[in-house]
């Protein structure tokens, strides 16, 4: 099917005979009879009346007039459309941040940001980290928000720009023992050369957090007995497994703050077995919009920038 079959057959219909509309399409007769036809063959049906003088349109030809009419009209608009489409995600932000940060930082962090940073909408995939760093890579979206630790490097470290915009810490934590509800003692508990047996409630490898924890603690863990008997993604999910007293658990400060402190979830390890983290901001290295480019100055021009 070619789209000049339909100017073609308006053609016609509005000069009621072959030479003439051929002369408006700057055709010979005899090709503008062939395009008519081919149409007629990919509709199935016969547009034209020929054997008449001036020809007559069929019923299904009749119907066609306005059918064609409208399609051309629709791809007319496309070009517009398109760069509407393309207009509207400039003005967007696309982000990508992990579930944990996308619960607990992400909007108290976009909020204090609301003073620098023009209103511009966003839109926030959250995922664990190995899907948003494919989507960074990708060049799906604008920036993508992690944990991070210096020990520890991501697949886009060194090859995209980035942020330092905050700092948490992981946290070896386990639901208080029964019988001591004020928490000052965990169920169950890490010490090197001491603990054997420890439930362990560990991230998944496809978690960057996960990553972390057993790059820098998975031998010592591991030396002090602990056992993984639960594995998940997701920080909340480990979050209720220790809540319920399943094991010990290495969560984000930043989202067992107030379980700390009603003293549902307790230390289960020294103080030297936390991790010191990060929170990064990596930009596209594509040409940015100008909404892209205004957020990443405002953002980096009074932040650490790597």
């Amino acid at each position: 099917m070619n789209l000049s079959w339909f100017e073609d057959f308006l053609a016609l219909s509005s000069t009621g005979n072959f030479s003439r509309a051929a002369e408006t399409r700057h055709i010979t007769q005899p090709a503008f009879s062939r395009r008519i036809k081919s149409l007629e063959a990919w509709l199935g049906v016969a547009l034209v009346d020929r054997a008449v003088q001036p020809i007559v349109l069929t019923d299904a030809g009749s119907w066609f007039v306005n059918v064609a009419r409208d399609q051309l009209a629709r791809i007319a608009r496309l070009p517009g459309d398109a760069r509407a489409v393309e207009d509207a995600r400039a003005a967007t932000l696309h982000f990508a941040a992990t579930h944990a940060l996308s619960l607990t930082f992400v909007p108290s962090w976009l909020r204090s940001l609301e003073a620098r940073v023009p209103t511009t909408p966003i839109e926030l995939m959250s995922d664990v980290l190995q899907r948003c760093e494919d989507s960074m890579l990708e060049q799906r979206v604008d920036f993508m928000l992690c944990h991070a630790h210096a020990q520890v490097p991501g697949r886009l470290d060194r090859r995209f720009p980035s942020a330092t915009i905050g700092h948490d810490a992981l946290l070896p934590v386990a639901a208080p023992g029964p019988s001591d509800r004020r928490g000052s003692r965990a169920t169950h508990r890490l010490e090197a050369g001491v603990s054997k047996d420890v439930p362990i409630l560990a991230f998944s490898a496809e978690s960057g957090l996960g990553r972390i924890v057993s790059a820098l603690r998975g031998p010592a863990i591991e030396g002090a007995g602990g056992t993984t008997v639960f594995t998940a993604h997701l920080a909340t999910v480990l979050r209720s497994m220790a809540l319920d007293g399943r094991g010990v658990a290495w969560l984000p400060r930043s989202l067992i703050e107030d379980d700390l402190r009603a003293r549902r979830l307790v230390a289960a390890a020294p103080m030297s077995w936390r991790i010191a983290l990060d929170i990064r901001i990596f930009r596209a290295d594509a040409t940015h919009a100008p909404a892209a480019k205004a957020f990443w100055a405002a953002i980096t021009s009074g932040g650490e920038v790597a």
